[in-house]
Order: C-alpha cells, then structure tokens, then sequence
C-alpha cells in the first residue's frame, strides 16, 4: 500500500513509499537511505528476533507516517539498505486500522475504551 513517511519535526521532508503491511512485526521498518533521507535522528537500539530465530539489534527513531490520509507520529526500525518498507502493527493501531485477514485489505481498527 502507498503510504507517505516524513521527518515528524519537519514534515516537509517526506518520501513516498509502498509498504508491506506485516501483521507479525511490532514496529514499522524502513530502510537506512529513506532514514537518512529524511535525516531521522536514532532515539533507542533494539533487539529483534527475526524470522531466522537470530536476535538482532537495530536503530530506532521517530518518523510521522501517512496511510490513506491518517497520519501519526510512529517508531520506526532503521534497517539496511535492502530493507523492503514495512507497516507494522504498532503503527497501524495508531492509524486505527487493522488488516482485514480475508482480502489483505485495511480496514477500521474498532477501538476500544473499556
């Protein structure tokens, strides 16, 4: 899905990108260039584990995301340079959407407060 990320202090510096949404991975992730594009400034490290079972450390920044016109100030995972862009679900549930399991498809998060 297209999605826009910018720099969340200067959001005239944005990229447009396409995403993967993964529904298995906790944060967003993108690739080193886009961060450096878009001169995001590493807040934390963490370890990941990945698909292979390694644990893995990464940067981690803040940058502001827009799908389907929702925007919201998210972490990212800065990756390598092969990094394909992915949406995950911490920055999806801001957006207050979810994937639909049927179609692949976004659709409304039902948000909750109990």
């Amino acid at each position: 899905m297209k999605g826009v990320i910018a720099n969340p202090f200067r959001r005239d510096l944005r990229v447009e990108v396409e995403f993967i949404a993964d529904t298995g991975a906790i944060y967003t992730m993108i690739p080193e260039y886009i961060a450096e594009r878009l001169d995001l400034k590493v807040v934390d490290k963490r370890k990941f584990r990945i698909a292979s079972g390694e644990v893995v450390e990464y940067p981690v920044s803040e940058a502001y995301i827009i799908i389907e016109d929702k925007g919201v100030t998210s972490l990212v995972v800065i990756g390598s340079e092969k990094t394909l862009p992915l949406l995950g679900v911490t920055t999806l549930e801001l957006l207050g959407f979810q994937v639909d399991p049927i179609t692949g498809r976004l659709k409304p998060l039902e948000l909750l407060l109990l």
